[in-house]
């Protein structure tokens, strides 16, 4: 079977991912998972399409996937550090590099290009890489001889090989003349093919593949040379055949391969046929990978679930033993007192021997010449001479006495010992409740009780707030959306308003035909500031000012360009001054529930558990994070508050650039 993707299978996904229906350039870049040691999931949302994965597997295979595996509950630290670097940013390229099986993933956020590079032949590694191709980060940290992939060093390629995508006749001559093995293994190692494309090579050239180079001549190097051309013409066309390749065992078949393009040597085998070559992978590769992660959850589960059991066993047995430990002792106790008398004479004959000089040795001796005579000796088996305890056999129990304390002090110490013993076994209960309701949720699942409907609104796709007057303030989030809404929700009865730097969202208060209250432009006016670059240069106020729609134009001036997401505004300005930044958070309890954020003032009106937010240090997806912990701390339901607020959700409502909760 087939384990890694070749380079013609590399060339064939980046052609289709680079352009086309399939393409992913301009796609989003969302939250990024490391389900396995060597793999990351990049969930993408692609324009028009909705969202999808993108699976890097380090030395073996990259594609799209519709196959969803269950990702860690805690990220490890790659994948965070990735979120870090390149979350929210766009794909501006996707490329192989040198007809190896290495691609190039371009991403730009902010202004900031970095590139992830996924090497997909043996012991690869999936590395981020900066502008000048200086590692940011690498998956697997390590040193070969002549590369280093770690942080801080360039990023430098594996040696070459020749492509077969550009070889010349002198070219193959050469390289056949300097190798010393046969025609497939030369041709596999030296034009990075591996071994069935060479063989298919072979194949179509009519040539035994087994045949040393020193026995090929110009007409074989042209036969190769034809057939190679021949062989690899679809991936320079774009006319692929994608298949998977079965294998006919019994009465069931399996997949053992998956190409792009047409290959002889499988001429006679059954194939099923794809639309693309995404698609064949994620079938192969991506159905298979998916099932076997979640088949190895499946059985860390079924693991937890046998510890559990052997734990349960252990605690249903320890209450027994500390149960029976505990009566022992109580009975030692009550022994004690059952014969008291007797107890209390030994004491103060042993007392009154050890005052008359006698050495232990000589009590022993008395007591063993004593046992025939006197009833009270027969119960003593023995005196230990250093510690001075004295054991007794009484109602067939052996009970060690204390000669230095009272028969009542000597009974207490087995009372304690038995309150202790029956504190252990309370515990134990305890511990064997906790085991079974941890059992109880492993076996089966608690449903999710009140499932909150949240509704979908055409503002959602923007940043938003409604204004204490009620009023809808709505602004975009990028060019695009600055675009959406000059085209699409603009009315001519709305109030505009933009900063005086560059950099902010286009910012319009629907205002329905209604006159808008000072108080309205004032929310919005700090929104417009604190959703801008104001709030991610760090600054704690701004100039902004309003005007109306008929003075926003997409039409420059002669010989002027505006960029998309820009405009010209003309005639009166009505500014605004100093206007300080602001943003809180809230939860919407009313006829809705949801989270929203916002100019303090209006988010306070409507919002329950509200948490204000400056400039500060910590990046949205950090900000997110510790505002989500703060309501499950606060509201106590951890399923409500990831239902209306999760750290995705809040993230929608932050300001761009590093936050801090108001203290």
């Amino acid at each position: 079977m087939k384990e890694e993707m070749t380079s013609a299978d590399v060339a064939a996904l980046v052609a289709e991912l680079s352009c086309g229906e399939l393409s992913i350039i301009d796609a989003k870049v969302g939250k990024i998972y490391q389900p396995l040691e060597d793999e990351i999931r990049l969930n993408l949302f692609v324009f028009g399409k909705g969202r999808m994965d993108f699976v890097i597997q380090a030395g073996k295979r990259a594609h799209l996937s519709q196959y969803k595996s269950q990702n860690p509950k805690i990220p490890q630290s790659f994948p965070m550090l990735l979120r870090k670097h390149i979350m929210s940013s766009r794909i501006v390229s996707i490329k192989q590099y040198d007809f190896d099986r290495i691609i190039e993933i371009g991403f730009i956020r902010g202004g900031v290009e970095t590139v992830l590079v996924a090497e997909l032949f043996a012991r690869g590694n999936i590395v981020l890489i900066d502008k000048q191709r200086r590692i940011i980060l690498p998956m697997n940290p390590v040193t070969f001889k002549g590369r280093r992939i770690r942080s801080g060093e360039v990023y430098s390629y594996p040696e070459a090989q020749i492509s077969p995508l550009d070889v010349t006749e002198e070219q193959m001559l050469s390289v056949f003349k300097s190798s010393d093995s046969d025609v497939v293994r030369t041709i596999a190692t030296r034009f990075n093919l591996g071994g069935l494309l060479s063989e298919e090579v072979c194949y179509r050239a009519g040539i035994n593949k087994n045949l040393p180079v020193f026995e090929v001549g110009s007409e074989e190097i042209s036969l190769l040379l034809r057939a190679m051309k021949e062989t690899f013409l679809p991936l320079r066309t774009g006319k692929l055949d994608p298949y998977i390749i079965k294998k006919t065992e019994g009465d069931s078949s399996k997949s053992i391969d998956v190409v792009p393009i047409e290959m002889e040597v499988y001429r006679d085998f059954p194939k099923v046929h794809f639309p693309s070559f995404n698609q064949a992978l994620d079938e192969y590769f991506g159905k298979r990978e998916a099932a076997a992660i979640n088949e190895q959850i499946g059985a860390v589960r079924k693991e937890k679930v046998n510890l559990l059991e052997r734990r349960l066993k252990q605690q249903e047995e320890a209450v027994d033993k500390y149960g029976k430990e505990a009566a022992k002792q109580t009975a030692i106790a009550e022994t004690i007192y059952a014969n008291y008398q007797m107890i209390e004479d030994l004491l103060k004959i042993l007392s009154s021997a050890r005052e008359k000089g006698y050495s232990w040795d000589q009590i022993k001796s008395i007591i063993k010449a004593a046992k025939d005579s006197v009833p009270a000796a027969k119960s003593i088996l023995g005196i230990d001479s250093a510690t001075g305890i004295l054991t007794l056999e009484l109602m067939g129990m052996k009970i060690n006495i204390d000669v230095t304390k009272t028969v009542p002090q000597n009974a207490q110490v087995y009372y304690e010992k038995s309150k202790k013993l029956t504190k252990k076994q309370e515990g134990a209960l305890r511990s064997i409740e906790e085991t079974k309701l941890a059992m109880q949720k492993k076996e089966k699942p608690v449903a999710k009780k009140g499932a909150i409907r949240i509704k979908k609104h055409w503002y959602d796709k923007f940043r938003w707030f409604v204004s204490s007057d009620g009023f809808l303030v709505i602004g975009g989030r990028d060019a695009d959306t600055n675009e959406e809404i000059f085209v699409k929700y603009m009315e001519k009865r709305d109030i505009v308003l933009h900063t005086q730097t560059p950099g902010a969202p286009l910012t319009v208060i629907k205002t329905g035909g209604e006159e808008v209250p000072p108080n309205t432009i004032e929310e919005a006016a700090r929104f417009v500031v604190s959703y801008s670059s104001i709030w991610k240069s760090g600054q704690f106020s701004a100039d902004c000012y309003w005007v109306n729609p008929d003075q926003v134009s997409k039409t420059p001036e002669s010989g002027e360009y505006i960029k998309k997401g820009s405009f010209i505004i003309r005639g009166e300005r009505n500014y605004l001054r100093d206007v300080p930044v602001g943003v809180a958070i809230g939860i919407e309890m009313g006829e809705e529930t949801r989270v929203i954020g916002g100019p303090v003032s209006a988010i306070s009106k409507t919002g329950s558990y509200v948490l204000e937010l400056v400039p500060g240090k910590f990046n949205q997806n950090d900000i997110a994070k510790k505002i989500y912990r703060k309501y499950v701390e606060t509201i106590g339901d951890p399923s409500l508050v990831k239902q209306i607020a999760s750290p995705d959700k809040i993230a929608m409502m932050l300001p761009p650039g590093e936050s801090d909760l108001k203290t």
